[in-house]
């Protein structure tokens, strides 16, 4: 459960990971319905991502996720 919504418990997620969840989903969404690993998992879109990034190495960082270069 997002911290914004009385959320106290911490998961550690990859970067990459945590990324996706919140572009799926919004706050309001994990807090009502997937708030546990478990109902993560059980989203069609989560769980076609996982099953993608389950073949990469566990270093494997998307090439969109970087710093992002200083403008001039």
């Amino acid at each position: 459960m997002p911290r914004t919504h009385g959320g106290r418990e911490t998961v550690t997620l990859h970067r990459i990971c945590h990324a996706k969840v919140h572009a799926v989903l919004t706050e309001a969404e994990l807090r009502d319905h997937f708030h546990t690993a478990e109902r993560l998992r059980e989203h069609p879109e989560i769980a076609a991502f996982l099953r993608w990034v389950r073949r990469k190495p566990a270093e494997f960082m998307d090439g969109h996720h970087g710093p992002r270069p200083r403008r001039r």
